[in-house]
Parts: C-alpha cells; sequence; structure tokens
C-alpha cells in the first residue's frame, strides 16, 4: 500500500501518523501536487493529496474518508475514535474545527501564492481569516475545558489539532500568533514531542521509510556498542 503526497500538507501528515498509530504497514511516496503535477495525475487523475493506493490498486482519497476506511477495516485492534456517543461527538467537533481551521489557512495560502497581489480581493481575504481564527478559538476553549491527554493515547481529534496547528504556525505566524493561543500552543508542543510525530515532521521533502532506516541503523550501532 502507498501513501502519496508530501507532509507538509496537514491532510496527508494526518493521515500518516494515524496509520502509524493503527500499525498499517505502507510505502510512503512524497509527491507534490504542485512540483510533480502529471507524475501524480497517473496516480489519481484527481491530483489531490493524500490519495491511497492499495494493494489491489484500489485509490482512495480525502484525508477524512480515509482515516474512516482505516478505522473500519484495522485488525491491530488500535481504534482513535472514541465508541462512547457524547464523547464521540465531541472528538468529531475539536476534528472538525481543526479541519476546519486547515481549510481556511489552506485558502489564505493560496491567495497569497497563486495570485498576484493587485489580484487579491481583500473582502474574501478578511472573511477566511476571520473563519480561522474563529476555528482556532473555539479550539482552544475546547482545549482549556476538557484538558486532553498528551500520553501515547492520543486520539483522532488530537492528531488533527495537532496537524492544523503546526502547519498554520509554519505558514501562517503572522495571522495565527501563538501567544494568542496558549492552550492550543501548549497542547501542540507537547504531542509534537512524541515519536510518531518527530517520525512524520512537517516537511515536504521527508520520506518515512528513509527516516525509520536510518533511526533502524542507529539503534543496532547502540546496541553492539
Amino acid at each position: 500500500m502507498d501513501l502519496i503526497g508530501t507532509l507538509d500538507s496537514p491532510y496527508v501528515r494526518r493521515v500518516a501518523i494515524s496509520l502509524e498509530y493503527y500499525g498499517i504497514r505502507y510505502r510512503h511516496k512524497p509527491i507534490s501536487v504542485f512540483d510533480s503535477f502529471d507524475e501524480f495525475a497517473k496516480i489519481n487523475p484527481v491530483v489531490k493529496a493524500p490519495t491511497i493506493v492499495l494493494d489491489d490498486g484500489g485509490v482512495l482519497l480525502d484525508s477524512s474518508l480515509i482515516l474512516d476506511y482505516f478505522e473500519r477495516q484495522n485488525h491491530t485492534g488500535r481504534r482513535l475514535m472514541p465508541d462512547e456517543p457524547l464523547k464521540q461527538a465531541r472528538a468529531v467537533r475539536t476534528i472538525g474545527l481543526a479541519l476546519a481551521a486547515c481549510e481556511k489557512a489552506i485558502q489564505i495560502i493560496y491567495e497569497r501564492k497563486m495570485r498576484p497581489l493587485d489580484k487579491q480581493y481583500k473582502p474574501w481575504v478578511d472573511r477566511i481569516t476571520a473563519q480561522l481564527l474563529a476555528a482556532f478559538r473555539e479550539l482552544d476553549y475546547e482545549i482549556d475545558s476538557s484538558k486532553p491527554s498528551t500520553d501515547c493515547s492520543i486520539e483522532q481529534a488530537g492528531i488533527t489539532v495537532a496537524v492544523a496547528w503546526s502547519f498554520s504556525q509554519r505558514m501562517l505566524g503572522d495571522i495565527v500568533v501563538e501567544k494568542q493561543f496558549q492552550n492550543i500552543n501548549a497542547y501542540v508542543r507537547a504531542i509534537e514531542k512524541l515519536h510518531v510525530f518527530q517520525t512524520i515532521p512537517l516537511c515536504s521533502t521527508h520520506n518515512i521509510e528513509r527516516a525509520k532506516r536510518k533511526e533502524a541503523r542507529f539503534r543496532q550501532a547502540l546496541f553492539r556498542s
């Protein structure tokens, strides 16, 4: 099975981290939807990251649908979504807010990078900026009120918040000001220290398999010494 897409996408990173928690083996191919459009189109004509190519050749797309599939199909017994209805509703709300933040952040980035300055429509940018900040304000309140875990029992809501926040901080730190969202910032700083997040960083050129092989060689060298 292949995961197609670069880890500078919060959606690709979300799927990669989740697959690691599920214990599902896959090959990572960091193909860019921008720099390698034609190569990506040969795999998925829609050119949408992340794309999953199953062992039977089936192609899946959209991070939420991909993760729903693996949550249902995973046979390791590991789950990232709670079963209890009230907890599940809260998780779905948190994930929805984090994905809304991702969507609005990407829209702002596209405005900045894909349109000439004189073609950018300020009322539209102001609107999506307000939506982005509203999503993070809601998340900041959610985290303050629920005090989610930062240990290895982290769930899908935590993963999605982390990738959304880290992406926004890297790309839009001038808009999403760290000190204005102290609860999110402290929470994400803590879970980004977990091993799986360190293995799968926010980086366009990072290859997960290569990083794992390098770590394995390092551990073997330590054992021999």
